[in-house]
């Protein structure tokens, strides 16, 4: 069968560990039989990230500025630990943190729902969508260490004059200190990708911070999100009879955990972070999540919500047979080309990406499943525990 072809290139961000071997796998076993892939290729691996001093990861970012939408895999941001392992002159930041600084987007990350895989809140019976601020807070923090008798101050210079606010007296024990900082633009965009987003999905949007702490910090997201939501989309939301609300971060779990689903659950940076976690694994599995990050202008990086699978590929680089869920990189990859082929308007690639999700949904509920869905399956199928090759190569069989 003549294979689809492309017009413009998708950016391709190559990631580490065992999600980049999940990565050629995808490649050679779903999409090259079946896609002419034009991709334009960037190595975010972290041995090549340290060779370019992590230039690669600022042009991969511009990359996807240029043509519109990029796929990703999982990538390490390193710790001490990794600075050592990789004999690195520097503790890169997160690669995802650049990526997103530069794009200056939201990221929307949704499980996949699976007949036999029942979540673990009983009454979650429609997906949860997590939308999660791209920028800034903890991942653009500046810190350090203060020794016993220092003083920590925060300094503000601006129209106003200079301000000065002591942070913490350390006069009976050293200790840390962090600042950080976000932009009244870069909130903004979040709120309109937010109200976007829930218009374009029919659902409601809840939004929680902590204001009644961070009197100031928190309280600017939500007065912009409150003016935002006024001034122009509260009578797009009533048409579409959907709502918008603001609660504290607290009760929102407590609400969503009671709750049948269903809702975008926007949250600051690094809550989105913690709280996409929770409801992926709450779901199922983390390797069954959606993730994509949408910029105010138009541009799409598709990604896994998960990591690298570090004990995988330990075991796989001693030859051990490893059975990691691919799922999320495939829906990556879906969502990409989904995404290419609109723009471009090349139906056959929307299609393919259709099937190709399909395929992997219909080979799970059909009993064939990698090691972590195996152990939560409550299906009717018997079920067939596969590596992650033999997996792929299942999908390819239901695709065909």
């Amino acid at each position: 069968m003549e294979k689809i072809k492309m017009t413009t290139p998708i950016v391709e961000l190559d990631g580490d560990e065992m999600t980049r071997h999940i990565w050629q796998w995808i490649k050679d076993i779903l999409i090259l039989p079946n896609v002419d892939l034009k991709s334009e290729y960037y190595d975010l691996g972290l041995a090549n990230r340290e060779k370019t001093c992590d230039k690669v990861t600022v042009d991969s970012a511009n990359a996807i500025k240029k043509y519109g939408v990029g796929v990703k895999c999982a990538t390490i941001t390193p710790n001490a630990q990794r600075v050592k392992e990789y004999n690195l002159t520097q503790m890169w930041k997160s690669p995802n943190g650049t990526v997103r600084a530069i794009l200056d987007g939201t990221v929307f990350r949704a499980p996949i729902m699976v007949k036999g895989i029942t979540p673990y809140i009983p009454t979650w019976t429609k997906p949860i969508t997590i939308a999660r601020h791209a920028y800034g807070d903890i991942y653009k923090d500046v810190e350090g260490y203060v020794k016993k008798d220092g003083k920590a101050k925060l300094v503000i210079e601006d129209a106003d004059g200079r301000r000065e606010i002591e942070i913490f007296d350390f006069a009976k024990s050293g200790g840390v200190v962090m600042g950080m900082h976000n932009t009244d633009k870069s909130i903004t965009s979040f709120a309109k990708s937010c109200f976007n987003y829930a218009l374009d999905t029919r659902q409601s949007l809840w939004f929680a911070t902590k204001d009644t702490i961070s009197k100031t910090y928190d309280h600017r997201f939500k007065d912009i999100f409150a003016s935002v939501f006024e001034s122009e989309y509260k009578s797009k939301f009533q048409e579409a009879n959907i709502e918008y609300f603001y609660t504290l971060i607290d009760d929102a779990v407590a609400r969503v955990v009671r709750s049948e689903g269903g809702m975008i659950w926007a949250c600051k940076n690094y809550d989105g972070d913690v709280m996409s976690d929770m409801v992926a694994t709450a779901f199922g599995s983390l390797a069954m999540m959606t993730s994509v990050l949408v910029s105010p202008d138009g541009n799409y990086e598709y990604e896994a919500a998960h990591g690298t699978v570090t004990r995988h590929y330990y075991k796989f680089l001693k030859g051990e047979d490893t059975s990691t869920n691919p799922v999320a990189t495939i829906y990556a990859w879906s969502g990409g080309l989904r995404k290419r082929g609109q723009l471009d308007g090349i139906n056959a690639l929307v299609e393919f990406a259709d099937k190709l999700e399909k395929a992997t949904v219909d080979t799970i509920e059909g009993g064939f499943m990698t090691g972590d869905l195996a152990a939560i399956y409550k299906g009717e199928a018997s079920v067939v525990k596969l590596n992650t090759v033999d997996f792929l190569k299942k999908i390819a069989e239901k695709l065909a």
